[in-house]
């Protein structure tokens, strides 16, 4: 069983301070947060950005800022941009994440409900966003919250705009999507191709337990405060709490943890692409 690559969606669009003070919101938090679950074991961070006022915002120098500050204090990590639809629906705003060049970016490829709106991502921005990931060389993380979501990632193979070996999160208990079981797990891992990796983001209540489940399967695994606000105790989290349990878990069953170049060598990153992003923040968008 290959080593557990460890991500953190450290912030998402949702939370908020009055939720849980821990949530690390600007650019100085994010950093800070990074470094300390990077220090329990993390290896890969998801991002979203927060503007002046603490609302989601897909501005590209908000993103700009936060990938300076994370350099600077964990140099090493894996950096994964979203493109998600929550903090706007401006097809070039949500592009130009992958635009900046991070190792890799955040890639749902289909729609859903989610509570209180459909996040939209329609067939023509689906092409749309893959021809820039095939432009920029810049890995997706194919975000699955249903299992039609997958065969569209397929066609988008077929069509020549996005390359094997792909990486999908499985997102799963989400309000309106699929439920978070084990059952609806294996399932989707059953229904990717031979020579995929993957990790399971469950949300809510189900993070621990679908992590551990799958620490056992072989795969790999996304927690953090965009997805789950407390420990299975019912106490408020933090993200360094949360890897710090999964490291725990992850040892007490007996399988070791990667580093930042495994989960590079991992996830088929070319490691030419690690400070590519550096080469782009004084770029003009």
């Amino acid at each position: 069983m290959e080593k557990l690559i460890i991500t953190v969606a450290l912030t998402g669009n949702v939370p908020t301070k009055e939720m849980n003070p821990n949530l690390p919101v600007t650019p100085d938090e994010i950093a800070y947060d990074v470094r300390r679950c990077a220090d329990a074991g993390a290896v890969l961070f998801h991002v979203h950005a927060r503007d002046a006022q603490l609302k989601p915002t897909l501005d590209i120098e908000v993103f700009k800022e936060i990938v300076r500050k994370i350099k600077e204090v964990a140099p090493e990590v894996i950096i994964q941009l979203s493109t998600g639809g929550r903090a706007g629906k401006d097809w070039e705003a949500r592009s130009k994440p992958i635009r900046l060049c991070p190792e890799m970016a955040s890639f749902t490829t289909g729609s859903n409900n989610l509570p209180g709106m459909v996040y939209e991502n329609p067939p023509q921005l689906l092409e749309y966003m893959a021809k820039i990931f095939n432009e920029t060389g810049v890995k997706p993380e194919i975000e699955v919250f249903e299992a039609g979501m997958i065969n569209n990632a397929l066609y988008l193979h077929k069509k020549g705009w996005i390359h094997p070996p792909f990486h999908f999160d499985f997102v799963l208990g989400a309000p309106g999507a699929m439920a978070g079981s084990v059952k609806n797990l294996q399932f989707l891992v059953d229904s990717i191709p031979p020579g995929s990796t993957w990790s399971v983001a469950g949300i809510g209540k189900m993070e621990i337990p679908l992590a551990v489940a799958a620490i056992v399967m072989g795969g790999h695994v996304r927690i953090g405060l965009e997805d789950n606000l407390y420990m299975p105790d019912g106490s408020l989290a933090s993200n360094p709490a949360l890897v710090e349990k999964i490291v725990r878990i992850t040892r007490e069953i007996g399988r070791e943890i990667a580093s930042p170049d495994e989960a590079r060598e991992i996830l088929s990153l070319p490691k030419e692409n690690k400070d590519r992003i550096l080469n782009m923040l004084d770029k003009v968008f």
